[in-house]
């Protein structure tokens, strides 16, 4: 996930958007709401990741209505659903996605499924759009926002 966070982003490791990468148990594991799961290859590597948990996005830093309509406790966030450059293109993403909303509807307490994405990185917005609905595209506000495009993702 850091090597996501340096290489795809290139903003390196910022404490209030990337906590979770270094507390994995506190994120993920713990609450029982939440999970992540991972992809390893052959020789034990981690080659993709995925997590889902119960937080919705706060408004700041995303936009007020998206907020709104995404509240924590009844919306599923998808987040970190990274792939290595050498194993894109092989459906690893697409499984965990399958995994993850599998789990988000066997808990029977989420309403929504939601993420967000950088159009910055390389296959990630033409990812999304295939299994998900745009409801924001921040590209399109005034002064551009962040940049992120918000999505949708049908729970069932």
């Amino acid at each position: 996930m850091l090597d996501t966070v340096y290489r795809d982003f290139g903003t390196g490791y910022v404490p209030r958007w990337h906590a979770d990468v270094i507390d994995l148990a506190g994120a993920y594991l713990a609450p029982a709401r939440h999970t992540l799961l991972v992809a390893v290859d052959a020789e034990g590597e981690v080659v993709a990741t995925g997590a889902l948990d119960s937080r919705g996005p706060a408004h700041p830093p995303n936009p007020a209505q998206v907020a709104e309509r995404y509240p924590s406790g009844v919306t599923a966030q998808l987040r970190r659903v990274y792939v290595r450059p050498e194993h894109r293109r092989r459906g690893l993403a697409r499984r965990l996605v399958e995994e993850l909303l599998a789990f988000a509807a066997a808990d029977g307490g989420y309403r929504a499924v939601y993420l967000h994405t950088d159009p910055a990185v390389t296959g990630a917005e033409p990812f999304w759009r295939s299994l998900a609905k745009v409801v924001h595209d921040e590209r399109e506000d005034a002064g551009g926002g962040q940049g992120i495009v918000h999505f949708d993702v049908p729970l069932g």
